[in-house]
């Protein structure tokens, strides 16, 4: 896919170096590339592994709360992660 850095800087109101345009062009046509190879998803949470948890970052995990502190206070949990509603369709 062609990706138009002029008209989507202009659209933004960013200044683009013509030299940088080239540059840009790429990488925007990288990651469109990139994006339209994602396969497709379904919502029945299938990636979510209940035997293999996720587990923090140790620079988070190590200061204030135990996960298990954490996790009481979720009204629901799978796999060690906290259930939210989904609202992006």
């Amino acid at each position: 896919m062609k990706v138009d850095i002029r008209h989507i800087a202009k659209l933004s109101r960013l200044q683009v170096k013509e030299e940088e345009i080239q540059k840009f062009e790429q990488e925007m046509e990288q990651i469109v590339s990139m994006v339209e190879n994602l396969p497709q998803l379904d919502d029945t949470g299938a990636l979510i592994d209940v035997n293999h948890p996720m587990v923090m970052r140790e620079d988070v995990a190590q200061h204030h709360f135990k996960r298990e502190e954490l996790l009481k206070n979720a009204p629901q949990i799978k796999a060690g992660c906290v259930v939210v509603p989904k609202i992006v369709d």
